[in-house]
């Protein structure tokens, strides 16, 4: 668990939270100074040399070794892109789906079903969507809609909406049965819980930094298994994608080893610089360290929510979870705005506000934040 001492010194490593409670990591987190330093020596660097890119591309293969430590990969198996709406599409350029289906949830962000549908258009596939069940969707379910015929199945780790986590290593066992590659988004669970993509099976895993990772947008990372990955020929290709980038081969194609051939052009380097400094808070933090301390955040925020009477759309289980907890409330972007004025970052989606706690909050935090929100609900 966290200790005092370890908590104070972490939350006096982001500065803003000196005039607001950030509950937002459900969408941004809060920014620390070890980014804020990154951000500002890739600027020293544009000032001190011009152009210094044996630098700049160290610090983009730092973030990726960082990142596979986080989820127990090589470093090969990861490629960086700008977003996961980049990843997905990607991917799919690269599958055969003429003839097969894909299996995504009716839990999925949208990015992820309209890649799909996209991709649609110019090859001739059937889309299958498991059906959620009060924004949850048993285990047993996926039976119904994965069959020998699927090439793909997409699901969230854990949903934006309210926070249900899923059983992937089961996923994964139940899409492999059917010759099914599984397709993760962990947006919203990496950096708050352990993934490990050997031990949970994972075929292909996407996820960006502004989150629970604690960095920026505009940079994400695309795990794919090097026996799958070695298998895919990439449409959607660019130069940092080939095997010798630096031979400027305008007239063949040579795909690099593993994902990245997924890799596309000049990698964002200010986002790779910031991407470094977060994961390497997180990895020195200690990832299981910060998962116990969310859980614990989550629970009392469930105990508490149901002491107070809000009607919920998270399930009411920890183990069913991630840290983000869902309120269902009237009018939620204006209430958004309102918590702001009152110096809480919160986050609404459709009809819910999402409290969603990181390393750096209290209960104190999630007490006086669900106090406010209280106080609007009760003038409404």
């Amino acid at each position: 668990m966290i200790k005092d001492f370890e908590f104070n010194e972490i939350y006096s490593m982001f500065p803003g939270l000196s005039n607001k409670v950030v509950l937002s990591s459900c969408s941004q987190s809060a920014i620390s100074t070890t980014v804020l330093n990154a951000i500002d020596a890739y600027k020293d660097s544009l000032l001190q040399y011009g152009m210094e890119w044996n630098l700049w591309m160290e610090k983009v293969e730092s973030a990726k070794v960082n990142f596979s430590k986080l989820i127990n990969c090589e470093p090969e198996e990861v490629a960086i892109l700008s977003s996961v709406s980049d990843c997905i599409s990607s991917l799919l350029h690269s599958l055969k789906l003429s003839g097969k289906e894909i299996c995504l949830t009716e839990l999925d962000f949208p990015c992820i079903g309209q890649a799909v549908l996209a991709q649609q258009t110019k090859q001739n596939f059937k889309i299958n969507y498991v059906p959620h069940q009060q924004y949850t969707i048993p285990i047993e379910s996926y039976d119904d809609y994965i069959n020998s015929n699927t090439i793909l199945t997409c699901v969230p780790h854990v949903s934006y909406y309210n926070g249900f986590k899923q059983d992937i290593k089961e996923l994964a066992r139940i899409s492999h049965q059917y010759g099914s590659l599984l397709f993760v988004d962990a947006y919203q669970s990496a950096g708050s819980m352990k993934i490990d993509v050997k031990e949970m099976n994972i075929d292909i895993l996407v996820t960006g930094m502004q989150k629970y990772l604690l960095g920026i947008p505009g940079i994400s990372f695309l795990y794919v298994k090097k026996e799958l990955a070695d298998q895919l020929a990439p449409s959607t290709i660019g130069w940092f994608g080939q095997e010798k980038p630096f031979d400027f081969n305008l007239k063949e194609l040579h795909y690099a080893q593993a994902t990245q051939r997924f890799n596309t052009g000049t990698p964002p380097v200010i986002n790779a610089y910031a991407a470094d400094a977060a994961l390497s808070l997180i990895n020195q933090i200690g990832i299981e360290k910060i998962e116990a301390y969310l859980n614990e955040l989550s629970a009392f925020t469930l105990d508490l929510t149901k002491e107070m009477g809000f009607e919920m759309a998270s399930p009411q289980v920890v183990s069913m979870k991630g840290p983000t907890t869902a309120i269902l409330v009237e009018n939620a972007s204006q209430v958004e705005k309102q918590m702001l004025n009152l110096g809480f970052v919160v986050s609404a989606r459709k009809d819910v506000i999402r409290i969603a706690p990181h390393i750096y909050n209290t209960k104190e935090d999630i007490k006086n934040a669900l106090t406010a929100l209280k106080g609007f609900q009760t003038q409404g």
